[in-house]
């Protein structure tokens, strides 16, 4: 028996689900579905990044506890464009079918099969356009004479070494030295420390 998960939202209080969930059960009716169970967002906005019921229905998925999601149209499930491509994703790597009776799509039948794969194409281009888009960032920074990373720490070697003489604990010594511990440790390595050293300033990455 198929578990069955159907959707609903309103954007404010002040409306109702009521004419969704009515399609929603009598496509289940229709269908023969007897295990269903309803979640509904009232009064929450498409674009909010927490819905209460949504939520719920994603951690039950991921928990492998649905077997078909069942929503009224794209637009009272995703908050956008981009959460509607990733959570189809997530569906597909569940085997979850997913239907929505406004658009007529129905990822369990032969045709909405292949819907996952464009989707799944979709995604995939996006992460490639975001990753192209990072390297040409890093490309034109560094074409600039930009510093790429964390800004360098500048320690006096002469501090350093009056510090290193003292026989501080490492985290003692780092905070005299205001670094993190990984950092002091990283300077005696890359540098060293000899007594009677120069003044000059030793850089940490």
């Amino acid at each position: 028996m198929k578990r069955v998960a159907c959707y609903a939202r309103v954007s404010t209080l002040d409306q109702t689900c009521d004419s969704q969930l009515h399609d929603l059960r009598e496509y289940c009716r229709a269908r023969g579905w007897h295990s269903v169970v309803e979640y509904v967002d009232h009064g929450i906005s498409g674009s909010r990044e927490k819905r209460p019921a949504l939520d719920k229905l994603m951690r039950e998925t991921k928990a492998r506890k649905i077997d078909v999601v069942v929503v009224a149209a794209f637009d009272r499930f995703g908050r956008s464009v981009r959460h509607l491509v990733e959570t189809l994703e997530i569906f597909r790597h569940y085997q979850v079918e997913f239907i929505s009776l406004r658009e007529s799509i129905d990822t369990g039948s032969p045709l909405g099969a292949a819907v996952f794969t464009i989707i799944a194409a979709i995604a995939q281009l996006e992460r490639s356009l975001i990753a192209e888009r990072v390297k040409a960032g890093l490309r034109r920074a560094r074409a600039e004479g930009k510093r790429i990373g964390r800004p360098r720490l500048v320690v006096d070697q002469r501090q350093l070494q009056q510090i290193a003489t003292q026989r501080l604990s490492i985290r003692a010594a780092a905070q005299v030295l205001r670094i993190s511990p990984s950092s002091y440790l990283r300077l005696l390595r890359a540098h060293g420390v000899t007594a009677g050293g120069g003044s000059e300033n030793v850089s940490v990455v």
